[in-house]
Formats: structure tokens, sequence, C-alpha cells
């Protein structure tokens, strides 16, 4: 019986990982019992089946890649993140973008600039975030900081009352905030009208 030397798969990590033989079960068994047809083709059926398994247990670094992880994994994981309401109907490419910035900006969530990331994100386009905190000294303090003002072009992909129950679910509970798409005042968290 001849040897057989693993061909090398290179991974996107640089790990490296032998590949399997097609024959990898049989090749495993004594000479004598590669003789038999009947005993052949029995563990061959068990090759099949463990050769499935195998993939799938060689695949687990990569079910978690956004890059390259199924569409419907994709919105899965948002989940984990409090991304939960992904549109299937997105372009796939969007959908990894949310998913991949929302973990980005998660350690951001309730500053400024995580709010500016996250509503550029979810509008598509640029985004101004103004608010009333700051550093002072304690007698030249302002009454009030917790207050925050945002403004984007446009709601995006998002209709508008989904836009701002996405907003309304970033903005931290005891900021005073107002929401602006265009020139219109769109939300605002005290329940003044807003428009």
């Amino acid at each position: 019986m001849t040897s057989v030397v693993p061909r090398v798969t290179q991974l996107p990590d640089g790990m490296r990982r032998a590949r399997r033989s097609p024959q990898w079960l049989l090749n495993q068994l004594p000479v004598g019992m590669l003789d038999g047809d009947f005993f052949v083709r029995f563990v061959s059926i068990f090759q099949e089946l463990g050769t499935t398994l195998l993939e799938d247990a060689d695949n687990v670094d990569n079910i978690i890649d956004l890059t390259v992880a199924p569409d419907a994994m994709v919105r899965w994981l948002g989940s984990w993140i409090g991304v939960g309401s992904i549109d299937p109907s997105l372009p796939d490419e969007l959908q990894r973008r949310i998913v991949g910035s929302a973990a980005q900006t998660l350690t951001w969530r309730g500053t400024v600039s995580g709010l500016q990331r996250f509503l550029e994100l979810s509008s598509g386009g640029p985004a101004q975030v103004t608010d009333g905190g700051g550093v002072w000294r304690d007698d030249e303090a302002p009454a009030d900081t917790a207050w925050v003002r945002m403004s984007v072009e446009s709601t995006g992909w998002l209709p508008e009352a989904d836009f701002v129950a996405l907003v309304r679910d970033e903005v931290p509970a005891h900021v005073r905030a107002e929401l602006h798409v265009g020139a219109r005042c769109v939300w605002t968290s005290d329940g003044s009208p807003a428009g």
C-alpha cells in the first residue's frame, strides 16, 4: 500500500490545515479487510456520513466570519449584539456591513461618536450629532447637559418610523433628544410635537 501525503490548505489567518484524503476511513482499515467488496461498500457508507460531519467541523472557524458566513448566519450573529431586525431582502453586502459596524460601535454606545457612527450606518449618509456634554470646573458646569441633537439628510433604506424607532433605542434614557431628517424635526424624546 502506498503512503498518502496529506495536502495542506492555507487558511485566511495564516494557519495551515492538512486536507483529508477522499478515502480517509478506508485508508485506516487493515489491508486484509480491503479485499472484501461488501466490507468496503459498508465502510464507505460511514465514510460518506463522516466526511459531511468533518467538513462541517472544519468550517466552524469560518461560520462566524462575516465575510464568508451564510446570509442567515449573518442575521443570527447580528441578533447576538442587539441587531435582530435586519431585513433579509436587503443586499447581502449591506447586511454584513450593518452587523460588522454594529459590532465595532458597540463599545461606543451612548457616546457622541458611537451615535454618529450608528446614524451614518443606518442612514447611509453623513450625520451630525451635537450634545451638551463636556468637562467643566465644578462651579462652571451648565445647569443642563443631558441633551443631544441629531441630524441626517435622509433615513436611507428605512422608512421614517423604523428609523426613528432604531434611533430611539440608541439614545440614553436620561437624555433629551431631537432627531432631524433634512430640515424637519421628526422626533423628540420629551414628547413635544415633531415637525
